[in-house]
């Protein structure tokens, strides 16, 4: 029976299907994995209960852990507590950073978007909503670049 710390190492291989640069366990909605005599749980909670790659998440999930040799797995959805932002790993963050997407700030309360592309903070928001329904469309007064934004949800 593999230790759970080494099935959280094989899931920081499966990346989020939206944001391929993070994976499911740099978004944080890998909440838990727990052996059950021979059968794996893995138990996710979404970045929202619409989310619409719940089920490519779940497939790839799946297929990593059958790749590395687990052949009984169970996963659940749980949905309580919602997931927020906060629980993106620092890792996520830099990642979201590094690939034009502004990560959310923890705990402000009237958050400053920073330009991913030349750091400004002057920038405005074009759309609430972006590329997908957690990020909204930004653009940079300073650059002039336009960037995904993702939503702090708390």
């Amino acid at each position: 029976m593999v230790e759970v710390g080494k099935i959280r190492e094989w899931l920081e291989a499966v990346p989020d299907p939206e944001i391929p640069v993070v994976s499911v366990v740099d978004l944080g909605i890998l909440r838990d994995a727990a052996w059950h005599g021979d059968e794996l749980e893995v138990t996710i909670t979404p970045t929202y209960s619409g989310c619409p790659a719940v089920a490519v998440i779940a497939h790839d999930i799946e297929a990593a852990l059958h790749a590395h040799g687990v052949a009984r797995v169970k996963l659940t959805t749980r949905l309580s507590p919602p997931w927020t932002t906060d629980w993106l790993s620092p890792q996520g963050r830099e990642k979201l950073h590094g690939f034009g997407i502004a990560p959310p700030e923890l705990n402000a309360i009237a958050p400053r978007v920073h330009c991913p592309h030349c750091g400004s903070s002057q920038t405005e928001c074009v759309s609430a909503f972006g590329s997908t329904p957690c990020k909204a469309l930004y653009r940079c007064r300073a650059c002039r670049e336009p960037f995904d934004y993702f939503k702090p949800l708390r």
